[in-house]
């Protein structure tokens, strides 16, 4: 019976011994099997990121054309360039109608770079004592603006110019009564911008600016008038029709002055009526500010042409 029992126990012992080196050798093998799972998951992962990179990578010979071209963008010609001598853009019919008692009295000022800016100034004092006189002042100022790589077409720059002066001729200080309307048949677009200056001792003067883009030259003609010493003041609509009128010789001279030039034969093709962003404003600043009798020729008038003087590149003719 002792033999017996002490055989089951033995029995016994070795199962439990071959229980126990069984269970860690199962966790082995399980350990084991996923392992290749592991590896085979990572290497198709492995195997796709790498396809799909290089199906992304920019050929070496494109990178290195791309890092190697210092080509300049080309820059079309704009329609004009050059401008007239901004003393003579008025027959000497217009000159004797717009300011009659100063139709020679044409000055230039704040000269400058020859075909960028120019402009001149007349004023007319028809005097006739304790009656009163009547007073006048007219100024032309004229911006050319070229086409560049850095600022875009030379049209796209004037329009941007030609927009700030109307801006500025509608904020002038002391204007009363400012009105804005279109002007038709005159360059590319254009503006008039009226409103009345109260002088004191002096009286109301009418103020009329007209802004015009033709191409890429933009235009500003100021022209204003008053009754003085207790003459009649001037009718404001008649002074804003001859102020078109004389616009739009203006841009006949513009016109007239690259008749013949290389220039006009290739216009610009990028004009735009929306500014671009490189665009600037040029020099010159128009908004009439009212005429000062005591003061010369060179500071009364509206004062709103601050360009720069006049420049040569086709004569007007006095006559028409």
């Amino acid at each position: 019976m002792q033999r017996a029992a002490e055989s089951d126990e033995h029995q016994s012992r070795i199962e439990r011994i071959e229980r126990s080196v069984r269970a860690p050798r199962a966790r082995v093998l399980v350990g084991a099997a996923v392992a290749p799972m592991m590896l085979l998951a990572v290497g198709c992962s492995s195997g796709s990121d790498s396809d799909k990179a290089s199906g992304d990578d920019v050929p070496s010979e494109v990178v290195e054309s791309a890092l190697n071209d210092t080509s300049t963008p080309e820059v079309v010609e704009a329609a004009y360039a050059v401008l007239p001598n901004a003393c003579e853009v008025f027959s000497e019919k217009t000159l004797k109608s717009l300011v009659p008692e100063g139709a020679k009295s044409g000055k230039a000022i704040n000269t400058a770079e020859a075909n960028v800016t120019g402009d001149c100034r007349w004023t007319s004092l028809d005097n006739n004592g304790v009656d009163g006189s009547q007073y006048r002042w007219l100024s032309v100022s004229l911006h050319l603006l070229e086409s560049d790589a850095t600022n875009g077409p030379g049209e796209d720059r004037a329009h941007s110019a030609f927009e700030s002066k109307v801006t500025a001729a509608q904020a002038v200080d002391g204007a009363k009564g400012a009105k804005s309307e279109p002007v038709t048949g005159t360059g590319d677009e254009a503006t008039a911008v009226r409103y009345n200056l109260e002088k004191k001792g002096e009286g109301t003067f009418k103020q009329q600016t007209i802004v015009v883009r033709t191409e890429n030259v933009v235009i500003t003609l100021d022209y204003n008038g008053a009754g003085l010493a207790g003459e009649k003041t001037p009718d404001a609509a008649a002074l804003l029709k001859s102020a078109k009128s004389a616009a739009k010789e203006v841009v006949e001279a513009v016109e007239e002055a690259n008749e013949g030039d290389s220039a006009s034969k290739s216009p610009s093709s990028g004009a735009t009526k929306t500014p671009s962003k490189g665009a600037t404003t040029g020099s010159s600043s128009s908004g009439g500010s009212g005429s000062d009798v005591s003061s010369d020729s060179d500071s009364s008038g509206s004062g709103s042409s601050t360009t720069g003087g006049s420049s040569s590149g086709g004569s007007r003719k006095t006559s028409r």
